[in-house]
């Protein structure tokens, strides 16, 4: 059977890898001109840094769906990394997050005193509430709705509190404002909102306590670039720099798709393009509205030395963080005093860089859509540069020897919906049954996968939804044949 999968993001990919496991056919379309979608290299004068996701998760999670797909995920280096990052608070009060239990309880003693207990009961809660509801949920597509109101899910979802919102969830377990900031901003890492992200999601921050933070040597782009050779090698067909404009169909049956080069039959569609546009290609009717995820002030930097006493994740708190996600998520505007993340992998990677040269990546939530003129955004940006060079990186400014700046409206000119850097956002009305599945088109043999398809965003995640579309292909093969 053929299959042309519309984008090359990774959860595109990895379906590829299972179609070619199982013998059939693939083209996959890509407008860009390499794979990838959001996981890329920027690339300047000998200098490579990661273009999106940087920290790492679950990654036996990943290793086991290569594997099942039939790739030796041995052909990745994985460095585990602990401390996972350090934090600075707004009063200055530093803060390491530790994989290892007992450095993580001897660091809570230290800076959090009375916290122990409570960060004992929160990893004890969040184990049980992870392993349920990756049982439950994370494991099983719901192309209908009473598939996942069932007895048993609705009583799994009230043990897990799943009715919380994140940040209040949090709470119940830390006294320390600066501490549910700690256990919160994960739901940052899929583009939502602690305070409105469905407590379900907490399982984010148990799960880089718990299972870790790793990094893969070269970067994240390099996932993508072994799966590639790997899917060259198979025979898959990567059609570069060709955009896909419309389907043809028989009835309620796609047979053909048509690029701004050709067109090219079928038997089976697979979008792992936006949604909102997967929408538009396929239905040809006004979008669905949504709610975008937040969007990225993304800034990377060449530097001229590595800071060797920095670590290699680090976030820079702003003050009062609640008021920086309202001013993220509910009025659309810039942070006055934002959170800054800092990625600094060169003290552990030198190939990223010429001898005794680093890569910096900055990244600083902002809102998505049209509400910030980013071309007279330049004094927001050095702030940005100012702040992380006096809380940990000492003169940045006269160390850069390149910088390129990404935005949300960069991110919009890309595709990506309303400029946010991570598919539709994970609210309550976006998750579980309620988040578009596999299937979410009229047609027979059309189907979806990426970020903002059920289970959702972070890379594991959507190939974990890749896998939940092969299984799904693997039972319903023989529907799609027309």
């Amino acid at each position: 059977m053929k299959n042309i999968i519309v984008g090359s993001g990774i959860g595109g990919l990895v379906t590829a890898l299972y179609l070619t496991q199982a013998g059939e056919e693939v083209t996959i379309v890509e407008k860009d001109k390499e794979a990838g979608g959001r996981i890329k290299w920027v690339k300047q004068d000998g200098f490579k840094i990661d273009e999106g996701p940087t920290i790492v998760l679950l990654p036996e999670t990943i290793k086991a769906i290569l594997a099942e797909a039939g790739m030796n995920p041995e052909v990745l280096e994985m460095e585990r990394i602990d401390p996972l990052y350090r934090m600075v608070f707004a009063d200055d009060t530093e803060f390491y997050k530790w994989s290892d239990p007992d450095k993580q309880k001897n660091e809570m003693a230290r800076v959090f005193p009375g916290e122990e207990e409570n960060f004992e009961r929160f990893i004890r809660d969040m184990k049980k509430n992870f392993l349920q509801g990756e049982k439950d949920f994370l494991s099983r597509s719901f192309m209908r709705k009473r598939e996942f109101f069932t007895a048993g899910n609705i009583r799994s979802l009230w043990q897990m509190k799943a009715y919380q919102p994140v940040r209040s969830q949090v709470a119940d377990y830390f006294e320390d404002a600066r501490l549910r900031d700690a256990y919160s901003l994960q739901t940052l890492y899929i583009g939502g909102n602690p305070a409105t992200t469905p407590g379900i999601y907490s399982l984010v921050s148990f799960s880089e306590q718990y299972h870790g933070i790793w990094y893969i040597r070269g970067g994240y782009a390099t996932l993508i670039e072994k799966i590639r050779q790997e899917l060259e090698r198979r025979g898959v067909i990567f059609r570069f720099e060709e955009t896909a404009l419309s389907i043809q169909a028989k009835e309620k049956t796609f047979t053909a798709l048509k690029t701004n080069k050709r067109v090219e039959p079928a038997e089976r569609l697979i979008c792992n393009c936006e949604l909102p546009a997967a929408e538009q290609l396929v239905e040809k009717k006004p979008q669905k509205k949504y709610t975008s995820s937040s969007g990225c002030l993304l800034i990377y930097l060449g530097l001229d030395k590595i800071y060797t006493k920095a670590s290699i994740h680090q976030f820079f708190m702003g003050n009062n963080f609640d008021h920086q996600m309202k001013q993220v998520f509910d009025t659309k505007e810039l942070p006055e005093d934002p959170s800054i993340y800092a990625f600094h992998p060169s003290l552990i990677d030198s190939t990223l860089a010429p001898e005794g040269k680093s890569v910096l990546y900055l990244l600083v939530p902002v809102p998505s859509g049209n509400n910030i003129d980013w071309e007279v955004q330049d004094e927001f940006i050095q702030s940005i540069l100012e702040a992380v060079e006096n809380k940990g990186f000492p003169h940045l400014r006269s160390s850069i020897q390149w910088m390129q700046v990404r935005t949300p409206k960069d991110a919009e000119r890309y595709g990506l919906y309303e400029g946010g850097s991570f598919g539709i956002a994970p609210g309550f009305t976006q998750s579980g049954a309620f988040r578009p599945q596999l299937k979410p088109f009229s047609y027979n043999n059309v189907y979806a996968v990426g970020a903002s398809t059920h289970p959702g965003g972070g890379v594991p995640i959507v190939m974990q939804g890749a896998k939940l579309l092969a299984e799904h292909l693997k039972v319903g093969r023989k529907q799609d044949v027309f």
